[in-house]
């Protein structure tokens, strides 16, 4: 017999059999074999890849309280994660303390007391607004990581950049957060890394690279700097600067290994030259190690520019 088709809404996502009732498939259609059950009452057409919300969204169907959290929000808001949770795809949950926590296969149950703006829909999924996503993460990342996520949620660029860039959210929304939810957990995780998010970090390695500087007493780099030829057209965007000794630094991740990048590298880099500044090129393996090599160039490019430790 002839399988009847599903309506175009639930071709390309989870849903529940609520939803699929409300949509007039029957219950003979939900018990079909092209359809996987993944929980109790939420289904997912067979063969069909599913990514971000379009993946979670039946979790906030089942129960009108619960909102996605912690590590399944984060990925939602694009939020970098470390290593380590990378492979972590058990999907957070939360209902709030009146609620017992969500209990299913795979799920992760919290019970939250949100304050109010705490929870958004994003495609169609409720889950913790992203400054409250990165509050929540601070019982799971080293303050490190988390002034990592941080940078990624307000890192803006203006229209001085070849490609200008929103903020998620803005440093004062992640300082409202913490501030409103005094004795949370992870809180004095949060108030640490508060002190060195910055705006204008493209990638958690921009950040390290930053972290590791300040950490061995040299002068914080500043971010989001545009340098100027003479006729004040922009021509350098640093991942990092320090204006006053003309010393540009940039991050080259893996993608730069290939030969059309590797070529705007060398234009970058004549232009650096051209505009009576040095470029420092780090990559990856420079910010590894108890005493990464980030330190020694930096440290040893400001010195022959006049640099003196206080």
């Amino acid at each position: 017999m002839r399988r009847s088709a599903l309506p175009d809404n639930l071709l390309r996502r989870t849903f529940t059999t609520k939803t699929a009732d409300a949509a007039g498939v029957s219950n003979g259609r939900t018990r079909a074999k092209d359809l996987i059950r993944v929980s109790r009452g939420i289904l997912v057409p067979d063969g069909v890849p599913l990514h971000g919300a379009a993946a979670l969204a039946a979790y906030t169907e089942a129960n009108p309280a619960s909102v996605l959290s912690h590590l399944s929000a984060a990925r939602l808001w694009g939020i970098p994660l470390p290593p380590r949770q990378q492979g972590d795809w058990r999907i957070h949950l939360a209902n709030p303390p009146s609620n017992a926590a969500p209990r299913r296969v795979n799920v992760v149950g919290h019970r939250l007391t949100f304050a109010r703006g705490e929870i958004w829909k994003l495609d169609g999924v409720r889950l913790t607004g992203a400054a409250r996503t990165w509050l929540d993460l601070a019982a799971l990342l080293s303050w490190q990581e988390l002034v990592a996520a941080g940078d990624f949620l307000v890192c803006s660029h203006g229209a001085g950049f070849p490609v200008p860039r929103q903020s998620v959210c803005s440093i004062d929304d992640l300082v409202r957060v913490a501030a409103s939810h005094p004795g949370y957990r992870g809180l004095r995780n949060a108030r640490a890394a508060l002190e060195l998010i910055r705006v204008g970090a493209d990638s958690p390695p921009e950040t390290a690279m930053r972290l590791e500087l300040v950490a061995a007493g040299l002068p914080e780099p500043e971010l989001n700097v545009v340098v100027h030829d003479e006729e004040g057209r922009p021509r350098l965007w640093p991942d990092g600067a320090y204006r006053q000794y003309s010393i540009s630094l940039q991050y080259d991740g893996d993608h730069h290994n290939g030969p059309e990048q590797y070529l705007r590298d060398m234009r970058r880099l004549e232009t650096t030259k051209m505009l009576g500044w040095e470029e420092i090129r780090l990559g990856r393996n420079d910010l590894t190690g108890e005493h990464p090599t980030v330190v020694h160039k930096v440290a040893n490019a400001l010195r022959a520019k006049g640099w003196k430790p206080q």
